[in-house]
């Protein structure tokens, strides 16, 4: 197949999460035969504010670590016939433009042969539905949703048998072990501020029990306010800046430990739905500890990571991995083991091709319906 992604960015990860899964399966798909070209809008926030932060180098680096993957910036001169000339299958994510997602969306309602997509990885169809019901739809043939609660939403919008739930997962060509880096960290955390989603549950999850265990300890992302990063140096951990998601590896493998502390419109509307620094952590070897967060789907077995009901459990977690060599060797390999044997961008690519071979199966696939948020 030849398969064309309209992503908000590729090349840059900067508050971008998404360009971590994006990389993955695209590399996947490209291993499997397909031919994969991914466009970016040349002005996108992320971008831009990675080139503000002296990011351009790291994203000059992305074609070199994704060989053979086509990435095309575009600008309002795009010219979309050409770009979709040929395409077997098209998905266009969720932070694109809603003129943009319209116009492809059209063209697949009047006849356009490949095979079309919306992927989102959001929690906006339960936290701002109005923003998701600006979006055209009509024409689409099927909805990836990055959780099984949110295709669930999506059925009862009308989508039926075309919702797919299409977790996130660990690209392990970059996300593996480095067994020869020391770790002289006790605790890392890589992951963003944001905007005040989760605030309080870092104060009580990550700062103050590596301030009261007086733990060694990096944390890694963007967004911090100045009295984030008070909190944070004021409890003695050290702040790097914002960390290209190539480099994350390193920074799993010089720490003895990791903490996820999910946004909390994730906990409280979209259960079940995991940061993909879960899948990223374990599959470089480190042990983690979750805040609370459910596992509603079961996408890891017992022993994966330790659980922590509030920040007093959370100390326990932490001191009872660091102290114990047999527990925290058997949660890195159970970790391990659950990313190897489930959660590779190698498993997701292969989904993708299964869900787009059964579209076309359908007798439905050829003939594109109007769903919610499609103009009337």
């Amino acid at each position: 197949m030849k398969c064309v992604l309209f992503y908000h960015a590729f090349t840059s990860c900067w508050n971008n999460g998404n360009a971590h899964f994006v990389r993955g399966y695209a590399r996947e798909l490209h291993a499997l035969g397909h031919e994969v070209v991914v466009f970016e809008p040349i002005d996108g926030w992320s971008r831009l504010n990675a080139i503000r932060e002296g990011g351009s180098q790291t994203m000059e680096d992305i074609p070199t670590l994704f060989p053979g993957i086509g990435i095309r910036r575009y600008d309002a001169s795009l010219d979309l016939d050409e770009a979709l000339h040929g395409a077997d299958l098209v998905i266009v994510h969720e932070w694109n433009s809603p003129d943009l997602i319209a116009d492809i969306g059209s063209r697949r309602a009047h006849g356009a042969p490949f095979t079309l997509l919306f992927h989102d990885t959001h929690h906006r169809a339960v936290s701002a539905p109005d923003e998701l019901a600006q979006f055209d739809l009509d024409g689409f043939d099927g909805v990836l949703a990055f959780g099984e609660v949110l295709r669930q939403i999506y059925m009862k919008l009308g989508w039926a048998d075309r919702a797919f739930t299409w977790h996130e997962a660990a690209d392990i060509a970059l996300y593996h072990p480095l067994p020869h880096i020391e770790r002289t960290d006790d605790v890392v955390w890589i992951g963003n501020w944001g905007d005040g989603e989760r605030s309080a549950e870092l104060n009580e999850f990550l700062v103050e029990p590596v301030a009261e265990l007086k733990l060694r300890a990096g944390v890694y992302g963007v967004r911090y306010s100045d009295a984030a990063l008070a909190t944070i140096q004021a409890g003695g951990i050290r702040y790097g800046g914002w960390l290209p998601a190539h480099w994350a590896p390193i920074a799993f493998a010089g720490a003895r430990a990791t903490v996820h502390v999910p946004r909390g419109p994730y906990v409280r509307l979209l259960p079940g739905i995991p940061t993909i620094r879960i899948f990223e952590a374990m599959a470089c070897g480190i042990p983690l500890v979750s805040a609370p967060w459910s596992d509603a789907e079961g996408l890891f077995p017992e022993g994966a990571y330790l659980s922590a009901s509030d920040g007093t459990a959370m100390k326990r977690a932490l001191r009872a991995l660091l102290d114990d060599r047999e527990l925290w060797s058997a949660t890195v390999e159970t970790g391990l083991r659950a990313i190897k044997e489930r959660h590779t961008c190698r498993h997701r690519a292969e989904q993708l091709v299964g869900i787009v071979q059964d579209l076309r199966a359908s007798s439905q696939a050829t003939q594109p319906l109007r769903y919610i948020g499609a103009s009337a």
